[in-house]
């Protein structure tokens, strides 16, 4: 029987393993923690029965992921989840950009800047299900819809403060500004748009969702979608040397491109070895998990019904602080985001105390203590919050990347999202999952599309590795057939 060994148990890990053993492949996966997940696990700590997520909180591109989808998730237990609003992004006068499931509510309530608004999101929106596979996938191959991909591309190569222009009110530059910082990238370079735009876009299509009982859930039901077909999970098993792994057909790595590099020296073509060594780390984040008696006293009304706020300010100051970070230097005002899951899954909640999740865009390798930086951006926008926290736990740098080694140095996206990382993944090639040792793949969040919960990582190399077995039926994965949430408030 044709077998593969899986090493890191992420959820593009996992993805990667479904699709293998549902291909008919024997798979056995490694992870080192004590638990499977990587970034998808969930924990209680500060108050009993109540669930914090430990990195991926919120999911604006998983729920329409067409990987996700044709693994059938929804048939192992997974149910998203949505709050009455996506989005908000307040501003110091108590107003906010707001940010609805719908494009044409969206663009009503940004008022003046609502036409251009659903000028640039309508089409792409409408048309995700077709668009997705070219947007989410490696750029250097032929698109399966040209036209449609360059109509959303041309935007996405604009640095977001470009791109910003097209909006007059600071509500709507305020919302694209914080979108757009996911990237953690200075917003004034090209390519700063693509992240922006494909959050929205996806978002738009499938809602900002949770998953059900912790975002735990999503690498459960993909571990239940391998157990089903006959794979294998173990834990704690920390693997240092490829000379550590059973043989196998094929072989594929949910690690960061300088771990790869580590683990098979030279075995690794030198070019690709020397470029696995260059791979750019991004700026790191500071989270800190709050329970909070009674919910977030917010200025804005709309961000008391909101899945995720970001605090920044305006335009100017994001984007100012995300200039500070990549720089090296701790802003005064970082960039924090918000995540109000128990708004869409009360099951988060121990009665009235509610689980807040909160971080700050804070300098690679940061070693300071951003919390009472992120306090301030919380008082700033809801006065009185601070009475109302009974309980915080603190995650600097460092502790994301001693219980993530692919989040090192706090970096929690797996690399910087740099033009060339960006559109090529951790090298120039014509299949980045690709390491150029013959079987094995790469399939990290490194390579594209990029971070996030929805296993188009996995679902590539997995293809890849497909390909390289002649197994037939290995392209990536469309599922047409499968459904998303409220499918009737798409556009």
């Amino acid at each position: 029987m044709t077998s593969a060994v899986v090493v890191g148990a992420g959820p593009n890990g996992l993805a990667a393993a479904a699709f293998l053993a549902k291909a008919g492949l024997h798979v056995t996966v490694l992870e080192a923690a004590d638990e499977a997940g990587g970034g998808t696990r969930s924990f209680e700590a500060l108050v009993p029965g109540l669930l914090h997520d430990h990195c991926a909180a919120v999911h604006p591109t998983a729920p329409a992921s067409p990987a996700l989808r044709a693994l059938g998730l929804e048939r192992h237990g997974l149910r998203w989840r949505l709050a009455d609003i996506d989005c908000v992004h307040p501003l110091d006068d108590g107003s906010a950009g707001v940010l609805l499931r719908s494009v044409a509510e969206t663009a009503r309530l940004l008022g003046p800047d609502g036409d251009r608004y659903r000028a640039l999101l309508a089409l792409p929106v409408r048309h995700w299900d077709a668009l997705a596979p070219d947007a989410l996938g490696p750029l250097l191959r032929l698109p399966a819809h040209p036209l449609l991909l360059a109509r959303f591309g041309l935007p996405a190569t604009l640095p977001a403060t470009v791109l910003a222009r097209l909006f007059h009110t600071p509500q709507a530059r305020a919302l694209w500004a914080g979108v757009a910082a996911h990237a953690l990238r200075p917003l004034s370079r090209p390519f700063t748009s693509a992240i922006g735009l494909g959050i929205l876009t996806a978002g738009h299509a499938a809602g900002w969702a949770v998953a059900e009982g912790g975002s735990q859930s999503i690498a459960r039901s993909m571990e239940s979608v391998l157990r089903a077909h006959g794979g294998t999970v173990h834990t704690g098993v920390c693997v240092t040397d490829h000379c550590q792994l059973p043989p196998a057909d094929v072989t594929l790595l949910d690690l960061d491109p300088g771990q790869v590099a580590a683990l098979y020296g030279d075995r690794l073509p030198a070019r690709v070895r020397a470029a696995y060594r260059r791979f750019r780390r991004a700026p790191a984040v500071f989270k800190l998990d709050l329970a909070v008696e009674g919910g977030v006293p917010w200025t804005n009304e709309h961000a008391r019904r909101a899945c995720t706020v970001h605090l920044g300010g305006p335009l100017a100051e994001v984007a100012r602080a995300e200039q500070d970070v990549v720089a090296g230097r701790m802003p005064e005002r970082p960039f924090v985001l918000v995540g109000q899951q128990y708004l869409a899954d009360p099951s988060r909640s121990a009665g009235d105390i509610h689980p807040l999740y909160t971080y700050a865009h804070v300098p690679y390798g940061y070693d300071a203590d951003a919390t009472e930086a992120i306090l301030r951006q919380l008082e700033r926008f809801a006065p009185g919050v601070r009475d109302r926290i009974v309980g915080r736990r603190a995650t600097p740098p460092a502790g994301f990347a001693a219980a993530n080694p692919n989040f090192t140095g706090g970096d929690i996206i797996t690399g910087a999202r740099t033009t060339p990382q960006l559109l090529l993944g951790p090298r120039p090639a014509l299949d980045p999952y690709t390491t150029g040792i013959p079987g094995v793949f790469l399939c990290s969040a490194a390579t594209p599309p990029g971070p996030g919960a929805h296993g188009l990582c996995g679902a590539g190399a997995a293809a890849a590795a497909l390909r390289h077995l002649g197994i037939p039926g290995s392209g990536r994965p469309s599922a047409p057939d499968a459904s998303v949430p409220d499918p009737d408030t798409r556009a």
